[in-house]
């Protein structure tokens, strides 16, 4: 008989109207390709052949040369010759009978036992019920109600300054309630590929489509990822710019330093303090802070923060040293 119609929807050869419907909705519900992002193609192969199964079964006619000659029959439309039996009581042979086997639209079915209208629907009248956030029906399965998807699930995503920095990929293990086929709930897990981008901040979702929870009479809820930021040893960021504090001492405030920064992607980058440092003082490295996510290639700036230690005491002949050096007064050594 090739393919089992019966088994598809998994009810008995005696299956009545009523027996049918229920299989084909439940089994419909799980299967519809806007229900199942991840597969779509097995999802609409699966769709087809349970609307080609109800197609048929739910049709007298249909049914009656399925039970008796089997699918591919069924498709032909070529009747094998009846048997002189079969001749002689006047039934079981469909051979002089002009018969065609035209098989429905599988989202035609969907739509009409879903009371799905073309008023607002998707591609060309036929009802979408999982692509959208909202679903109308009118005389389905759930009467005249609005169908919703299930709220929305965030999850934190705690990311390094070097992670936003550079970018990278994070694999995260998800765990999401489903229905099973009777309806109970289940725990399902599943792998999800994170593409951090170079400049994202605190606070940016990332968002996964319908890979939330699922109750019952709703549709699949979304899983959102937010970042968050880890705080950096070194490097406070300040929307696009980079911060980092450098303590020095009076004297090199006065008379220079050479820094060495180690930069988030692992360089090392020289930087020459040359004028005098007052306390307070900030200096700005162009280019050197983090990479802007909407202007590829540009970055915000590096400020350094100085933060100049004074001694605790001097000596009276370090007091003196430095009167001598410094001229004794602030209108001859230079100072305003």
């Amino acid at each position: 008989m090739g393919v089992d119609y019966y088994n598809i929807l998994n009810v008995s050869r005696n299956a009545s109207e009523e027996d049918l419907k229920k299989a084909y909705k439940r089994l419909a519900m799980k299967w519809h390709p806007d229900k199942n992002s991840t597969d779509k193609k097995e999802a609409e192969a699966k769709f087809k052949q349970i609307s080609e199964a109800y197609d048929v079964l739910s049709d007298p006619q249909k049914r009656q040369i399925y039970d008796i000659y089997g699918g591919e029959v069924l498709r032909s439309g070529q009747f094998p010759p009846p048997s002189p039996s079969a001749t002689a009581s006047g039934g079981g042979s469909f051979t002089n009978k002009s018969f065609r086997f035209n098989p429905r639209d599988a989202e035609d079915i969907f739509a009409e036992l879903f009371g799905g209208s073309d008023n607002g629907a998707i591609g060309g009248g036929k009802s979408r019920v999982f692509g959208e956030n909202v679903f109308k029906n009118s005389n389905g399965i759930f009467g005249d109600q609005t169908i919703r998807k299930a709220p929305a699930v965030e999850n934190k995503l705690s990311c390094s300054l070097e992670e936003l920095y550079k970018g990278s990929r994070r694999k995260m293990r998800i765990s999401r309630i489903v229905p099973d086929e009777s309806g109970k709930p289940r725990t399902v897990e599943e792998v999800l590929a994170i593409d951090i981008k170079p400049g994202w901040k605190k606070g940016t979702k990332i968002n996964f489509p319908e890979k939330g929870n699922q109750g019952p009479g709703v549709a699949t809820g979304d899983l959102i990822f937010v970042v968050d930021e880890k705080p950096h040893v070194l490097f406070k960021r300040d929307g696009n710019d980079l911060v980092t504090n450098q303590r020095i001492s009076l004297l090199e405030a006065l008379t220079g330093k050479i820094l060495n920064l180690i930069t988030l992607d692992g360089r090392t980058i020289t930087i020459p303090v040359t004028n005098i440092v007052r306390p307070g003082c900030e200096m700005v490295v162009p280019d050197e802070g983090m990479p802007i996510s909407k202007e590829p290639g540009k970055k915000g700036n590096l400020r350094i923060k100085f933060d100049v230690k004074f001694p605790s005491r001097l000596t009276a002949e370090q007091k003196t040293d430095l009167k001598r050096v410094l001229g004794g007064s602030s209108s001859s050594s230079g100072f305003s």
